[in-house]
């Protein structure tokens, strides 16, 4: 037993320090809590995610393709003009924008760029902007669970697929149940909260930017790529089977069509791919490999270590309370600060506890249901999206109060999650 404590309090402590670091210092401090705990606590090194972390390169290099090509630039410019021209449903459009660039791109750091937007939109409205930019960051880390091309939908679909769900039948309902649920929470917010800001404030415009001649051809092939994805991860799906020997596995498969698509916009858009790695997608995407590589691997070192009392104990009490798998995921995500990370890290352990196999599937559904549960990155207020929407806001409504959870992002986050946890398992009730 002394054991056990004093190696949970070398995990706890690693994701405390890597928390204080930030950024990939949560990734540098996994490490170090490996070391200590197979070298100096004695612990079987658990397994490195190369999976989630191959797939997380690749989708990035293709992001960055489209982001140097000026691409996202494209899409912000999209984006800006829906929220201005709408400004009075302001705290329903500014999800609605980072929920959708989130679900095409599969990073929630594409949201950056209209934040900025959205504070402007507000102010003009007289809104206070923490209602929108809270809403807005939610929705853009909890659409990571719904995007067909991030990894954790992939991480997600390789093992929920064995027991019965396919890949399309998975995105279904995780984009249906997350969309619903940011919708509704934005009307809860919009009608309950106060929304007026007071005193007299200048709306800016922002300048128009001159896009680069190969903007929108790079958005259309990346667009063209998810679809070609989507569609092979159907057709090699064991409940589909359209494509039959599988040559190359959903895996492999979505990081070539991930590179293809790399390829093909640095092509035909003339790219210097030297400039590439000067990309804030591709900075960001290094980064969030890093902080996977740790706090995964951290994460499957130590639940290893205690797979059997895991199992006995998780089984009782998932099989008689559901729902505490959902509460399980939010606070693990919450330290680990990546749903990629989080699936990898417990979603396994949690097959093995329910005895799920593909000839006793049952109990899948709360998997599945559960999965949005891995989008609390908001609630320790040092995620990047989070601070940008913080400094971003010159008003001063958006602010981290003194005792760290008290700020605006924290009640949207629950309820987002709440709701998209229960409208998961009505979904999954009526469909699988």
């Amino acid at each position: 037993m002394g054991l056990f404590i004093l190696q949970f309090l070398v995990l706890l402590g690693a994701l405390f320090l890597g928390v204080r670091l930030g950024g990939m210092g949560i990734g540098f401090a996994g490490g170090l809590g490996v070391a200590v705990l197979t070298l100096g606590l004695g612990m079987d090194a658990g397994a490195i995610p190369w999976d989630v972390i191959l797939i997380i390169m690749s989708v990035i290099g293709a992001i960055s393709c489209m982001q140097l090509a000026g691409g996202l630039d494209y899409l912000v410019l999209v984006a800006e003009k829906i929220l201005r021209a709408n400004p009075k449903y302001i705290n329903y459009l500014a999800p609605f924008v980072t929920y959708s660039l989130t679900l095409l791109a599969g990073t929630g750091h594409t949201s950056f760029s209209v934040l900025p937007v959205i504070v402007e939109v507000a102010k003009g409205q007289k809104i206070r902007p923490c209602r929108p930019l809270s809403l807005a960051v939610v929705a853009s880390q909890v659409a990571i669970t719904a995007s067909p091309v991030s990894a954790a939908v992939i991480t997600m679909s390789a093992f929920v697929e064995p027991l019965g769900v396919s890949y399309p039948l998975l995105l279904g309902l995780c984009i249906l149940s997350t969309f619903l649920s940011c919708a509704l929470t934005a009307f809860i917010v919009s009608a309950f909260f106060a929304n007026n800001l007071e005193g007299a404030v200048a709306l800016q415009t922002t300048e128009q930017k001159d896009l680069p001649k190969g903007a929108r051809l790079s958005v259309w092939i990346f667009v063209a790529g998810i679809v070609v994805v989507v569609l092979y991860a159907t057709a090699i799906s064991k409940n589909v089977g359209w494509i039959a020997p599988v040559h190359l596995p959903r895996d492999g498969a979505i990081m070539a069509f991930m590179l293809t698509i790399a390829v093909c916009i640095a092509m035909f858009c003339k790219l210097k791919c030297n400039d590439l790695v000067q990309t804030s997608t591709f900075k960001a995407g290094l980064s969030a490999c890093v902080c996977v590589l740790g706090v995964a691997w951290l994460g499957d070192t130590f639940v290893k270590g205690y797979i059997e009392p895991i199992k006995t104990h998780a089984a009782v009490w998932i099989t008689h309370y559901p729902f505490l798998l959902a509460v399980g995921l939010f606070f693990t995500s919450m330290l680990l600060y990546s749903q990629a990370a989080t699936t990898k890290a417990l979603i396994p352990s949690v097959i093995l506890a329910m005895g799920l196999t593909p000839t006793h599937p049952h109990g899948v559904a709360t998997l599945i249901a559960s999965f949005a549960a891995t989008s609390a990155l908001f609630v320790l207020p040092t995620y990047p999206t989070l601070l940008g929407a913080v400094q971003m806001d010159d008003t001063g409504s958006t602010q981290i109060g003194k005792y760290v959870f008290n700020h605006p992002f924290l009640i949207p986050g629950v309820l987002v999650i709440t709701f998209s946890v229960g409208f998961g398992f009505l979904f999954t009730s009526m469909w699988l």
